[in-house]
């Protein structure tokens, strides 16, 4: 006969057992995670070579700090302190109430704004700017690939639908990446990206969307 205890930690482990299995795979993937600190090793080193040229450069061009940093919502709204080069002027978020948003939803875009430096235009142009994000990726916060990181402010208007997009970790690139950039100016159509890499995720398709990236960013294909 089995006693309560028995029975008792068997239904924990039934569980703990249904939890995991509610977990998106690509975040428990041991693969995925593999080639995110290998990717994000050899990311931070390039990210080390630059970086001593882009900071002489913000000095004659805008002076101030080379990175900027911004807290976002990862997996399961988790917040995290995302990096990137700077690529704005020093004071750019008490100046945003200035700049017209271009773009529908939970979303703030403006090819145009004028709070872009002209070094920050060309980083944003060769997506250079996101190389320090490595550090986050090596931390565990983001991946190589994965869903667009958001803003508290944004998951703060967020509908019910909306919040599916967070059940996996954001990355540096996705699908949003490779199919538009800068372009993508509706917040629905990047929630469908996301929710699509989701139902596609596996580690090949990791790959070709790495790979599709590099294409992408050589033609400097929807860069602002």
């Amino acid at each position: 006969m089995t006693s309560p205890i028995h029975l008792h930690q068997r239904n924990i482990g039934l569980l703990s057992l249904g939890l995991k299995r509610q977990v998106h795979p690509s975040v428990v993937s041991k693969t995925k995670r593999i080639l995110d600190i290998f990717g994000a090793i050899v990311g931070l080193a390039l990210t080390g070579i630059i970086a001593v040229p882009v900071a002489i450069a913000m000095q004659f061009d805008d002076p101030g700090s080379i990175f900027y940093s911004q807290v976002r919502c990862g997996f399961n709204e988790r917040p995290f302190k995302i990096w990137k080069f700077r690529s704005m002027v020093a004071n750019a978020e008490q100046k945003k109430h200035l700049v017209e948003n271009k773009a529908k939803g939970h979303i703030f875009k403006n090819e145009n704004d004028p709070r872009i430096t002209r070094v920050g235009r060309f980083l944003r142009r060769t997506s250079l700017d996101e190389f320090p994000q490595f550090w986050n990726v090596l931390k565990g916060d983001m991946s190589l690939v994965g869903t667009r990181p958001p803003t508290i402010a944004e998951v703060a208007m967020y509908e019910a639908h909306h919040f599916e997009r967070l059940k996996v970790k954001p990355g540096i690139t996705g699908e949003w990446q490779v199919k538009g950039r800068s372009e993508v100016l509706d917040f629905e159509d990047i929630v469908r990206m996301d929710l699509n890499y989701q139902k596609q995720w596996s580690f090949m398709y990791d790959i070709q969307l790495i790979f599709r990236t590099i294409a992408v960013v050589l033609a400097r294909k929807g860069a602002c």
